[in-house]
């Protein structure tokens, strides 16, 4: 369990990346928009402890994957005492059963994962009856699969226009503020420009032609710990970070929060069993 050790490890590693978020700026085109970058601070698994103390170094943005988790941590009473402004961006994969779950967290910022028309408008209607006459718009960003990968959410880009446009003209209670990808992990740089992040920008171009919006006016959430600084270059206005701030993340033994093993590892943990059984077997025959 974290108990204060590295605080200030945490604070140099939180002010780095900082950093480095504003030289990738200054280094991208004069044609993008000037928009200085958002840095989400993704603390999923981290405890309150760490999420106060970046917050003490001046983080106000912070990131969570799952509601159950964010839930939990928008409600400890020590952040609610200690972060007074902090904002908080749901950046996991929402299904429409935990939307008034999540849209009852307090201090909520920005829901950046809304995935198709139908979560739009669970979304729409539930912060209409869940939150005060008067209350901001909520908002949120629709997500891209632009990898094209089945393990990655996100609706496919050729929908993109549409569902925007449908966010537009029919969910009052929302602001559309942007387009987030999460993007196939372990791009190579060297082979140019990351696909996944050049094909965000094409169709926020896309989103801004048909519908008439302002491209400054339309964000784009893309990069992470691996990539940040690329994304940054290249157009992102937020970029999620998690592990180069708090460090590797430690997951709990639960089934909810657990990452699914990949094909590959789940083929060679079955073949790692198989090889012990027979040596067992064997064994037993002598």
């Amino acid at each position: 369990m974290w108990r204060g050790e590295g605080m200030s490890e945490l604070g140099k590693a939180l002010q780095s990346v900082a950093e480095r978020v504003k030289q990738a700026a200054a280094r991208r085109s004069k044609t993008l928009p000037a928009l200085q970058p958002r840095l989400v601070a993704v603390s999923k698994t981290k405890p309150p402890e760490m999420i106060i103390e970046a917050y003490r170094q001046g983080q106000r943005d912070f990131g969570e994957n799952y509601v159950n988790e964010l839930v939990d941590k928008a409600s400890n009473p020590q952040i609610l005492e200690s972060c007074p402004d902090i904002k908080w961006h749901f950046i996991g994969h929402l299904q429409k059963n935990n939307v008034n779950k999540l849209l009852g967290v307090p201090r909520l910022f920005m829901v950046e994962t809304v995935d198709s028309v139908k979560l739009a408008d669970k979304v729409n209607s539930s912060w209409q009856r869940l939150r005060a006459a008067g209350t901001q718009r909520l908002k949120v960003m629709v997500q891209l699969n632009t990898s094209g990968e089945q393990s990655k959410h996100g609706l496919s880009p050729e929908e993109t226009v549409n569902t925007v446009r449908h966010i537009l003209s029919q969910c009052t209670a929302l602001h559309f503020s942007g387009l987030m990808t999460i993007g196939r992990y372990g791009y190579d740089l060297s082979e140019g420009p990351n696909p996944d992040f050049q094909m965000l920008l094409r169709w926020r171009q896309e989103v801004c032609d048909n519908l008439n919006l302002p491209l400054e006016e339309v964000e784009l959430s893309m990069g992470m710990s691996t990539d940040f600084e690329h994304a940054v270059e290249v157009g992102a206005t937020n970029v999620r970070v998690g592990s180069i701030i708090f460090g590797n993340r430690e997951y709990p033994n639960s089934a909810a929060n657990t990452p699914s093993p990949s094909p590959e590892k789940k083929a060679k943990v079955v073949s790692e069993d198989a090889a012990k059984k027979m040596a067992h077997l064997t064994v037993s025959e002598h």
